[in-house]
């Protein structure tokens, strides 16, 4: 092809079509109007000698051709968008961007109310939407440009994924308060429960995918202990819900327990048995390590993140 009698913009309306599949969606992402797109389309059709998309019902598929350049064009439009993004300037308070962050309700509890104080403050123009993570491809959607921040634990990642650590999560047990067990056993808020008493009472577990098991399982086989889950829940908020209206119990994070606690009507109680401390941190993929908005957006949640880890281990370097 010769380059100098194409139109570089319609490579957007392509990368457009193949992340959308229609034209009236593929105009909202890059701001044309439908026939706009529809003409672009036509362009690019003559251009590459090659239909691109066929109409299947209300959706344009890709043909072969077209969906062997999305990775490529991607990866290239991405190029010129940082060697076009000029010097590393970012003014929070006339700025109007949108960042997507992935994460468990956890952060809806303890991140979102304190950064969105913040940046009411700071950079009002600036629009967060916090979505939940996807099962079993908690990265996945960093690279597609679906989200992008992912607030999840530390785990092996490939080598386009930048991350920085946020603060280490020890375990807590959570139970009502006045539970007539624990009282029984004459135990105070912050004794660690016996390992007998503990196996023995119902457990209701996180587990946004329904998984009857989890970190607090393995750490029990360990001792050769088992627990009786009756219940798992999609949602922090629900585990705790559940507890304070039940005579089960739970493993929590330990910063969200001592939160909730002055909430709802639970009490915290140690762990009597080892578990190992995850350490939550932030991705993002390397496109916007540079980027100015996404810089500053990650030095903002650091700080206020770094307070859940007092009493903790110290944050690796």
């Amino acid at each position: 092809m010769n380059l100098s009698g194409f139109d570089l913009n319609l490579l957007r309306v392509l990368d457009a079509l193949l992340r959308e599949n229609s034209t009236v969606a593929a105009g909202r992402r890059i701001g044309l109007s439908q026939p706009a797109v529809s003409a672009a389309l036509g362009r690019l059709r003559v251009a590459l000698a090659d239909p691109l998309f066929v109409r299947v019902g209300q959706r344009l598929e890709p043909t072969q051709f077209a969906q062997s350049l999305s990775d490529p064009l991607r990866r290239a439009l991405d190029e010129v968008e940082v060697l076009l993004s000029g010097p590393p300037q970012f003014d929070p308070a006339s700025a109007v961007d949108r960042f997507v962050l992935s994460g468990s309700d956890f952060f809806a509890e303890m991140l979102m109310p304190p950064l969105g104080d913040h940046l009411a403050k700071l950079a009002p123009g600036i629009l967060l939407q916090l979505v939940d993570l996807m099962p079993d491809n908690y990265i996945g959607p960093l690279k597609s440009h679906e989200v992008d921040l992912a607030l999840i634990p530390q785990l092996d990642c490939p080598g386009w994924v930048d991350w920085q650590p946020l603060f280490n999560s020890s375990f807590a047990v959570i139970a009502r308060r006045a539970h007539p067990q624990l009282d029984a056993a004459g135990l105070a808020p912050g004794a660690a429960i016996p390992l007998d008493l503990l196996c023995t009472l119902g457990h209701i577990l996180f587990s946004p995918e329904g998984q009857t098991a989890a970190m607090g399982d393995a750490a029990l086989a360990r001792v050769k202990r088992k627990r009786r889950v009756v219940m798992t829940l999609p949602v922090f908020y629900g585990v705790f819900s559940a507890v304070a209206g039940s005579d089960h119990v739970a493993l929590v994070p330990q910063q969200m327990a001592h939160r909730m606690a002055g909430k709802l009507n639970i009490d915290v109680y140690a762990t009597p048995f080892p578990m190992p401390t995850p350490l939550i941190g932030m991705y993002w993929h390397k496109r916007a390590t540079n980027a100015p908005a996404h810089r500053w957006l990650r030095e903002q949640i650091a700080t206020l993140m770094l307070p859940l880890n007092k009493g903790e281990a110290a944050l690796p370097r």
